[in-house]
């Protein structure tokens, strides 16, 4: 990064915090903390409100304002792409505002930009699947939970777990303070506070049904940053698999939560997952059919062997 560029930066990362060390700059911008020091002196000198508080940081005089910055083609690809995935991914409501923050977007571009953003733009694609019920739900209840979120309501719904075995779903009604939203391999999870469990737990939002807003509201715990958050692994149980060089490519691409390592052998591809019941994986792996060897542990091998005579008896 060249000095115009980094002085930029800085102006940036000073407009968006309220104030930064010299320290956290030199950390941000691979330099030495002398060089920021110098950075802030040419800033001070291109009438650059720096305010500098020793033993504390720096920070932008109150009500200044950089204006609109050009963008290269990269980078407005990047807000375009990113625009196009709220429209696909939110609530209609956010669609509408990120069809028209597109439309900015491309309006404030020079022609040059936006010609290259366009062609760059031509050689990728977000495809929107066909929305099925579970997807309109989901969409529908997103709403309901961000608004729970932005004035600190609870909610109330009915959440359905899958139970084991052939058991199918567990539906039971809960009450929880939403705390934030997380997208998690093309799905939704609501992390909120459980008053069922008495905890942090997380719930597919896709499963919810009877979704309301109460009035009731609620205060996110001292230091609870969802950025930051990161739930416990209580994945123990581990299940070693080898799969058929036949199938190895679409396991690869699977990308499956639970799949912990893969490793090459002579005999196939070897799979390590980490579960916390066995239910988690068994139709993934049974799905699979005999191109998956179970290794361990016996109980699922054992499993596997009971659901496949009941295939037997069926067919």
């Amino acid at each position: 990064m060249n000095r115009t560029d980094r002085l930029l930066a800085i102006v940036l990362e000073l407009q968006s915090r309220k104030i930064v060390r010299a320290e956290e700059l030199a950390e941000r911008f691979e330099t030495s903390v002398r060089t920021i020091y110098r950075d802030m002196q040419a800033l001070s000198e291109a009438n650059v409100p720096v305010v500098g508080a020793p033993g504390q940081g720096y920070s932008l005089m109150e009500g200044y304002f950089l204006p609109p910055v050009s963008l290269t083609a990269a980078e407005a690809v990047a807000l375009l792409l990113g625009a196009e995935f709220v429209q696909k991914k939110l609530e209609p409501n956010y669609g509408i505002h990120a069809a028209s923050a597109n439309a900015k977007i491309e309006a404030v571009l020079p022609q040059p930009v936006r010609a290259e953003a366009g062609r760059i733009r031509a050689t990728m694609r977000l495809l929107q699947i066909p929305e099925a019920d579970a997807g309109r739900m989901e969409r529908e209840n997103l709403e309901l939970v961000r608004g729970a979120l932005l004035e600190r309501k609870k909610i109330r719904f009915r959440y359905a777990k899958a139970g084991p075995g052939t058991e199918g779903s567990r539906v039971s009604e809960r009450t929880a303070a939403p705390y934030g939203l997380i997208y998690d391999r093309g799905a939704w999870l609501l992390v909120a506070a459980c008053e069922l469990r008495g905890d942090i737990r997380h719930f597919r939002v896709s499963r919810m049904s009877e979704l309301r807003v109460l009035a009731d509201g609620y205060e996110l715990p001292d230091g609870f940053d969802l950025e930051k958050y990161r739930p416990a692994d209580d994945r123990e149980l581990v299940i070693l698999l080898s799969a058929d060089r036949a199938i190895e490519g679409r396991i690869r691409e699977s990308d499956n939560y639970y799949i912990d390592a893969l490793e090459e052998h002579p005999d196939g591809l070897h799979i390590r997952m980490r579960v916390r019941r066995i239910e988690e994986v068994l139709q993934w792996i049974m799905g699979w059919g005999s191109a998956m060897t179970v290794l361990e542990p016996e109980a699922l091998r054992e499993r596997i062997r009971n659901e496949a005579e009941k295939l037997l008896k069926r067919y």
